[in-house]
Parts: structure tokens; sequence; C-alpha cells
């Protein structure tokens, strides 16, 4: 008899982040559901972000959860925007994130994806962090993504990218990754 696949419950209201991460995750046979909350952003790094919306969507659903923050540091700026891109994204936008970086001559940024999952209400989360490193360039290609248009890897950037093609390298992806290989190794019970 075949095992049951795998489900997630990934806590989002972004279309584009959700269909990446089932892009991702189920061509590994891992099923995943969609559940829009509204969790709140609190100000720390990285991981204290993440752990933090992981234990209260954990509570308001009552059960197992998967949330992601995702961030872009700039490495001139010791990390800066970081967990707080949406926020300047919303405010500035390409070109002013660009412009932040004006009076240096380091561009270089990191894509950082960090994945918090819990079994349930009381489960400490486990985080799963992937990063990608690439540079801040002004926008090119299709603008319906968050900051894909201005992070630069490898000569393109993330929006002139074929979807499949960032889906194998992207920050997401390498946390998704790590996630994949826990769940595969038993760590997520039934």
């Amino acid at each position: 008899m075949a095992a049951a696949r795998p489900v997630l419950n990934f806590i989002t209201g972004n279309a584009n982040k959700l269909a990446e991460v089932k892009a991702i995750l189920e061509v590994a046979g891992i099923t995943v559901q969609n559940q829009a909350l509204d969790l709140p952003e609190i100000q720390g790094t990285l991981e204290e972000v993440t752990l933090e919306k992981c234990r209260v969507a954990a509570d308001r659903v009552g059960g197992p959860v998967l949330v992601e923050d995702t961030c872009l540091c700039f490495d001139a700026l010791a990390g800066l925007p970081g967990p707080y891109i949406k926020w300047f994204m919303q405010s500035i936008g390409h070109t002013g994130l660009n412009n932040m970086l004006v009076a240096y001559d380091d561009k270089s940024a990191q894509a950082v994806a960090t994945f918090g999952f819990s079994q349930g209400p009381g489960h400490e989360p486990l985080l799963f962090q992937g990063r990608t490193h690439g540079k801040i360039v002004p926008a090119r290609g299709p603008t319906n993504f968050g900051w894909d248009p201005i992070f630069e890897y490898e000569g393109q950037t993330y929006a002139e990218m074929d979807k499949v093609e960032k889906n194998k390298i992207s920050h997401r992806f390498k946390a998704l990754e790590k996630l994949r290989a826990w769940i595969e190794g038993g760590g997520m019970k039934a």
C-alpha cells in the first residue's frame, strides 16, 4: 500500500508565492493547501519574524501550518531592508530601492526565504532557510511579483527568468529543499 502524500497548510494571501511553493513541493509529492490569514509582522530578525508568524498561525488554525517570510538584504546596508522589504516596496518601489544604494559601489544583495513549520498550537516552530546571492539592478522584466525585477542572479533578474528555471535556483527553492528533506526523513508526523 502506497504511503499517503504529505499535506502542508501554507498560510499566505500571496498568489504568486503560493504558485511557487506548489510548483516546487508538488513535484516532490507534497500536497500544498492554502489558507489566507492576516498575521502580525513583528519587528525583529528574519528568524524572529517567521517564528512569531508561525506560532500565531498555528494558534488561529488550531493545527499544523507552514508560513514564510521573504527578505531582501542589501550587503552595503548591513542587511536592510531585510524582513521589512514588503513595506519598503509598498512605500518606495523598485526605483526607491535602487536609490537606497546610489551612494554605494556595493550593489550585492541576498534574497532570503525563511519557512516556519509548526505541528500546531503549543509546538515550537522549525525553521528552514534558503539564500541566493545576487545584486540589485534597475528594474527589468515583468513587475507583477514584488522585488523580482530588481534582483539579478547570474545576469538575469528573477522577473526575467522562466518560472521553472527560477524555481530551481531561488532562495525559496533552497529553503523548500530543506523542508522536503526533513519531511522525507520522517520529520512530519501525521
